[in-house]
């Protein structure tokens, strides 16, 4: 080909800028000649296809004029600022080049200081702003701990052996990865530890990371909540990028969240809240499981005190919290183990009974276990001792249950009522209560009371039957009968015993069906829906059973006149007396316990 007639470059601006003129004639000609497309080997540069070139361009600025229309549109903020920028510094660059040299010399002298100190107010601007506005929010304060060096081991974990259990389990599929995947299965990638407050579920965490050897990452979920919407889901966001890159340098990593309940509530749709809590929740739901790599392997337990129910169905389904453990308070053998355990940080003696202060801590907390260990160590230095008595863990525990001792000055009568009102409730539960155990009577005023009997189930009791709530109210109206038997009067001392006495019979009648004659809870039907005979009925039976409670004790305490003044003798006399004295006193009468729980009758296996 000629050179003279390939194409020049030089062509495309003017072709360009004139395109939007000749556009409708340009696209007619092209479209009746059938010029080929500018891909076409036949496209050459002549007098009849510049066309060709001419709708390349056109086609070419068409497609880069939509790009940097929607690159604008996108980034119009960037944009405007440096259109304002160039414009500002053009502007200034011209008024600048108009001063006289003097003042043009000093300007420049005092620029640089001027751009720092206009960097650092800008600086000290944001920092501010910041601080006022987000205060960090973004940030999280987690604490992150290496598994080996939490330095708590199973063998620290102590009262709640079936929870351990689970725990070990968890920990084994953790180190064996392998054989999990053998078999097809996944490693578990949340556990969720329920349970009353003090039982230990802080601690079994510690311990699956030490027996582990992962890396530990700490946090409340309270930490995630703020009052401004996106806070708490970026947290979780940066928790769970920090925790996939320890897994990552580890093989592994854990993210303990306690109190889960703060962000993992049901979620609710209103207009007016809930929107925090509800897009941190589901941030929380897309880390723990959702579209995302899942290559780390990143196991979430979290702990609550809160009821099951109370968390989102979407967090508690297999997938995010696979594994549920339940932890309960000790029973009475673990009660042993901890109580040994605390003892044996400091100096007790070695006489002291420890099943014998087990028995008299039930439904105690590991936690509540270790208070009443530092209290009595407290009680021990203050009375001048260097060891610990079992007189010390006693007035311990009942500082904790029952209060301060307060001293009120009252009259002589006033302490003869109170005397026989707790000489009542003593003889009533020792010698009709089923299942519990007198193990103090006291008249120094505790908290809003006069006097107390200090009692306790001699083992747990997870149900009552008949015989042990009409013991409940035989025990209440006790303290009511002995002053009425022996003053012929009574005191308004009375009014929580028969608060606590009308309400188990209410509930016997009502809601249990133990009257005999009307079965189920008719608390569960809406009260209009309850005709006044039904009513009537109920409450009278509810009458009938506290008449009868009534009757049993006024006997018992009429044929115990001895024993009754016996009692109140004695605490006028020593104002306290503990178990061994209590159970003295009545074998010096040749009074016995009434007896336990009715035993089933015996029956073969089929």
């Amino acid at each position: 080909m000629d050179a003279s007639r390939e194409f020049n470059p030089s062509h495309l601006p003017a072709l360009a800028l004139a395109w939007p003129l000749a556009l409708p004639e340009w696209q007619a000609e092209a479209k009746s000649r059938e010029i080929p497309g500018p891909k076409t080997k036949e496209c050459r540069i002549d007098t009849n296809n510049d066309l060709c070139y001419l709708q390349a361009i056109m086609k070419m600025n068409r497609y880069t004029f939509k790009q940097i229309k929607a690159f604008v549109r996108d980034h119009w903020i960037a944009v405007f600022s440096i259109l304002a920028t160039i414009v500002l510094t053009g502007l200034s660059i011209w008024g600048f080049m108009g001063l006289e040299s003097f003042y043009r010399k000093m300007q420049l002298a005092q620029l640089p200081i001027q751009i720092m100190m206009w960097i650092l107010a800008s600086a000290i601007s944001a920092i501010i702003y910041v601080s006022l506005m987000f205060g960090r929010f973004g940030q999280i304060d987690t604490k992150k701990v290496q598994g080996s060096k939490v330095n708590v081991n199973f063998s620290d974990v102590l009262g709640i052996d079936e929870a351990k259990e689970e725990a070990i389990e968890v920990v084994s599929l953790l180190k064996d990865h392998s054989a999990v995947q053998k078999v097809g299965g996944k490693i578990i990638k949340g556990l969720l530890m329920i349970g009353p407050p003090g039982c230990g579920k802080t601690y079994l965490a510690k311990a699956i990371a030490t027996e582990a050897g992962l890396p530990f990452l700490s946090l409340s979920a309270s930490e995630f909540t703020e009052i401004f919407v996106g806070v708490g889901a970026r947290r979780v966001r940066k928790l769970f990028k920090q925790a996939r890159r320890l897994a990552y340098a580890h093989g592994g990593a854990i993210v303990f969240i306690d109190e889960i309940d703060a962000i993992g509530r049901t979620r609710t749709f209103s207009f007016m809240s809930g929107q925090e809590g509800n897009t941190t929740l589901n941030q929380l739901l897309v880390e723990m499981d959702g579209l995302q790599d899942e290559k780390e392997n990143v196991v979430v337990i979290g702990a609550t005190n809160s009821p099951e129910d109370v968390l989102d169905p979407a967090i508690l389904r297999p997938g995010r919290f696979d594994r549920k453990i339940y932890i309960e308070k000790p029973n009475l053998q673990g009660r042993e183990e901890v109580l040994r355990y605390y003892l044996s940080k400091v100096a007790y003696e070695k006489s002291i009974d420890i099943g014998k202060v087990a028995r008299q801590a039930v439904y105690k907390s590991p936690a509540d276990l270790e208070n009443i260990v530092k209290e009595a160590s407290i009680i021990c230095l203050r009375n001048k001792r260097d060891v610990i008595t079992h007189k010390d863990i006693s007035e311990a525990m009942e500082r904790i249950d029952l209060g301060i001792k307060h001293r009120k000055h009252m009259t002589r009568d006033e302490k003869r009522l109170v005397a026989y009102h707790e000489a009542g409730h003593l003889i009533a539960l020792y010698l009709l209560h089923p299942t519990d155990d007198v193990f103090k009577a006291s008249i120094i005023a505790r908290r809003g009371a006069l006097g107390v009997v200090h009692h306790q189930p001699r083992e747990e009791i997870f149900t009552s039957n008949r015989e042990r709530l009409m013991a409940n109210i035989q025990v209440s109206v006790a303290g009511y009968l002995a002053e009425k038997l022996t003053f012929g009067t009574t005191s308004d001392g009375v009014l929580s015993d028969f608060n606590n006495a009308m309400r188990v019979a209410h509930i016997m009648v009502w809601r249990l069906g133990m009257d005999g004659k009307h079965l189920g809870d008719f608390t569960a039907i809406p009260e209009q829906q309850i005709s006044e005979q039904v009513k009537n009925e109920l409450n009278q039976e509810t009458q009938r059973i506290f008449q009868e409670c009534v009757a049993k004790t006024e006997t018992l305490l009429r044929d115990e006149s001895v024993l009754l003044n016996r009692f109140a003798n004695e605490l006028l006399k020593k104002e306290e007396l503990e178990f061994d004295e209590i159970d003295a006193i009545f074998k010096e009468y040749n009074k016995t316990k009434f007896g336990s729980l009715p035993t089933p009758p015996y029956q073969k296996p089929a």
